[in-house]
Order: structure tokens, then sequence, then C-alpha cells
């Protein structure tokens, strides 16, 4: 029960004998209601926030409530978004094959097995995968730091050439501009990445490169992991007509929700941008080597 402004400093006791009510009933009533109330409102926050974020689970529903202030634990946001039937969106995988590692170029051996990253800019990840267009077929190259799970280079065109790989890979270099002999760059053993324009490329930029083992997708997991969100929360979602219309719409995927807004449960359910900007500059722009091990 809230007192409006006219009624100054008036007490519970003396409000309840205007009323004519005794206190006990008064508290025990507001024991009752209240609580309803306040899982009303809570219940209307968990609807307008996995409406927004259709492809939210609970614990990042329960990241985004305790940014408005609510104070509620995961397994009580699970039952009420059980309850109305809020759970987020899945689809089935799908992956078709984006890699060719049968070619006669040159494959250099896993360096990240028993690496341990400790800053921005030690260990970027490499991927590509398809999109089905109405006209065409797409394919989408990205780069990631493995650190902060940003996508610092990203390229989308109708073809799987080498050039592929290197726009997304002179875009991540333009924009982190990493220092020299201090960053690998990990990938699958795809024609795109084991070329020589690639190679050289990396190498021009003190880049050491490393390559999953043959048949083991797990060694880059933390870009499958990003391609999978992309699925789900963009192109399963959406029907582009072209590429020209896909980039538009995955562009706008990648530099606003995903690195900007998209909370990571790795990140302590920060987006990309939030953790690199709480992270102190000057310890990512001078890496601690001394932390990083790489056992070829």
């Amino acid at each position: 029960m809230m007192a409006s402004p006219s009624q100054g400093k008036i007490g519970i006791e003396r409000m309840c004998r205007l009323a004519g009510v005794i206190r006990a009933g008064y508290y025990r009533h507001w024991q009752q209601s209240e609580p309803r109330r306040e899982e009303t409102g809570l219940r209307d926050a968990i609807q307008r926030l996995a409406i927004k974020h259709r492809h939210y689970g609970y614990r990042r529903i329960g990241a985004l409530l305790r940014r408005e202030g609510w104070q509620a634990n995961h397994k009580r946001i699970l039952r009420l978004m059980r309850q109305d039937n809020l759970l987020c969106l899945r689809h089935s995988p799908f992956v078709p094959t984006t890699t060719d590692s049968k070619h006669t170029w040159s494959v250099v051996p896993n360096l990240t097995r028993n690496m341990v990253v400790s800053g921005l800019d030690q260990l970027w990840v490499a991927d590509i995968t398809y999109l089905h267009l109405a006209e065409e077929f797409g394919y989408l190259a990205v780069i990631l730091d493995a650190y902060s799970r940003k996508v610092v280079g990203w390229a989308l065109e109708a073809h799987l050439k080498a050039e592929l790989a290197i726009a997304a890979l002179h875009m991540a270099i333009t924009v982190r501009k990493p220092r020299l002999n201090s960053l690998i760059h990990h990938s699958d053993r795809g024609v795109q990445y084991a070329s020589t324009t690639y190679t050289e490329l990396l190498s021009a930029h003190g880049i050491q490169p490393s390559m999953s083992r043959l048949g083991n997708p797990y060694d880059n997991a933390k870009a499958e992991s990003f391609m999978k969100t992309l699925k789900q929360e963009e192109v399963n979602g959406s029907a582009y007509f072209n590429v020209h219309q896909a980039r538009r719409a995955i562009g706008a995927f990648i530099e606003t929700v995903y690195n900007r807004q998209r909370l990571h449960s790795a990140l302590d359910y920060l987006s990309p941008e939030e953790y690199e900007q709480k992270l102190d500059k000057t310890s990512w722009m001078t890496p601690d080597t001394s932390s990083t091990e790489i056992c070829p």
C-alpha cells in the first residue's frame, strides 16, 4: 500500500484507524497481495525480454533482469518461462561441407592445443559457413578474437575462393592492428587458409598460422559456436533474396547485435564489446606472453 502525497506523513496506525481496520488485518492483506504483485511484475518483465530476445535462454534472460534491478534466481526464472511457454527457439543444425582439405598446399600443425590465452589479439579463430539464399548460395568467412569472442573480421560472397577468407583477414588486420609475432591464427585445413596468398598475408604481419587436426572440428570450437549462434539467431529466422541483402542483414547482426548487445555466458554475461572495454587497455596492448604456452 502506498500513501498519496496529500496524506503527508500519516502513519500506518492512523490510516488504519481512519479506515476502520486493525493493523494486523492490514499487514495480513499486504503479505498476501504484495508477493503476487511482485511476481506479476517479474513475469511481465520476463515476457517483454523473451519476446525481444527470442533466442535467449533463462540464464541470459536472468542477466538482463538483473540489469533492470530484478532479484530472481535462475530456477524461478526457468519455472516462469516454462509456465508461460517462453523457452527460447532452437533449430536442428545442418552443416554442409565448406572445407576442402584435399589439396596440395602446405598444412601447418595445431599450435593451440595446450595454449592458454590471457588477453586480446593472442589467438584468432577463423571459419567459413554457407548460407542458403533465394537466388543462390552465399558463403560467410569470419575471424574471432578467441579471448573476447568478438568478430574482428568478416566477408560474405557468392563463392568459396581464397579471396573470401582474405577479405575477412584484411578487415581483421585493419581493425585490430596486431603486434608483430604476438598472434596465432587458427583455422581448419581448408584450401582458402592454406593458399599461398593467405599464408603470405599472415607472414607479412607477423601472424603465425595454426590448423586443426584432420577430421576434428572441436579444435576450432569457438568459431563453430559463433556459426551456430548466427544460424539460430539470425539466418534461420530470415529469408535473404541474394548476397547483397544477406550481407546487409548479417553485417548488422554481427556489428550491432552480436558484438555489442548479445550476452555471453563465457564473458560473465557481457557482450564482446563490453568485455573488451572492461579490460585494462595496457594489458591487452602488451600481451603477457609468459602465460601463453604454445606447444606444436
